[in-house]
């Protein structure tokens, strides 16, 4: 038996005769159409993401096979959680939460693309996933969500391959995800008022000496880079005319101060 392979990147649920697979399709005396029909009906629920796709074809007999492949993990939460972008700050900095329903969802998806043999240890390793994101799961800490599922929480939901949520859960969701932007953003502007606070309380110390103690404050690092000045420039929030920070070197055309402790020069003698 003579085959072909078609490998294509296709929207899920529209993929059309035109590029890429028609003109790859054509040559092999495939009915396109039904290929194009059943590779939407397999990737309608990957509806508005890019999903890889092969088409085995049969030459001779003019049967095909199609495998999908399915987006990362992360590119699936982030479609569940209408989330542009994952946390930078996984550890403290929550961006959006998913319930356990949507995890299954998910980890049905990706059944063919994860280590776990049972659904459970399917649901887990999203789970895991949504750990690494910033993502809360339930309303908690994913590794909280993790031992209530090791324990047996969500064995219901995980057997019935529950999926579906309601307009009413929806809405919560999108809530929740507006609540925690709205603590980020707050928390932010805390941080960002303390750390000027300090940068210009500590105007003219050294700069290592001034994030030592931004950190101690608990500023995060992306802050501290983005507000500590570079040695000789003026601290945001220093006081008009303060000492650069220490270390800065002197503006040209100015004469240095003598070391400290060194004696002073003697004045040479009339002849």
């Amino acid at each position: 038996m003579a085959t072909q392979s078609v490998q294509a990147l296709v929207e899920g649920g529209k993929a059309t005769a035109a590029p890429p697979l028609g003109p790859a399709l054509g040559p092999l005396g495939v009915n396109i159409g039904q290929v194009v029909m059943e590779i939407n009906k397999k990737t309608a629920v990957f509806n508005g993401m890019q999903v890889p796709v092969t088409v085995k074809v049969d030459t001779e007999s003019k049967s095909f096979e199609i495998t999908i492949g399915t987006p990362p993990a992360s590119g699936l939460i982030k479609k569940e959680t209408n989330l542009e972008k994952a946390s930078g700050k996984a550890k403290h900095e929550m961006v959006a939460d998913i319930l356990i329903e949507q995890v299954i969802k998910i980890a049905k998806m990706k059944e063919t693309a994860t280590l776990g043999k049972t659904l459970k240890e399917k649901v887990k390793e999203i789970v895991g996933t949504c750990q690494s994101m910033g993502i809360l799961v339930e309303g908690k800490m994913a590794r909280d969500t993790m031992r209530d599922i090791e324990a047996g929480k969500f064995d219901e939901e995980i057997r019935l391959e529950k999926t579906e949520l309601s307009a009413e859960e929806l809405a919560h969701l999108e809530q929740e995800k507006q609540r925690l932007a709205e603590d980020l953003a707050k928390r932010k502007a805390e941080f960002e008022k303390i750390a000027k606070a300090i940068i210009g309380e500590m105007a003219g110390k050294a700069r290592g000496e001034i994030k030592v103690k931004l950190v101690a404050a608990g500023i995060p690092d992306e802050m501290i880079k983005e507000l500590l000045p570079v040695e000789g420039v003026a601290a945001p929030g220093a006081a008009p005319g303060a000492a650069p920070a220490a270390g800065a070197a002197a503006a040209p055309g100015a004469k240095a101060a003598p070391a400290t402790g060194a004696a002073p020069k003697k004045e040479e003698k009339k002849k």
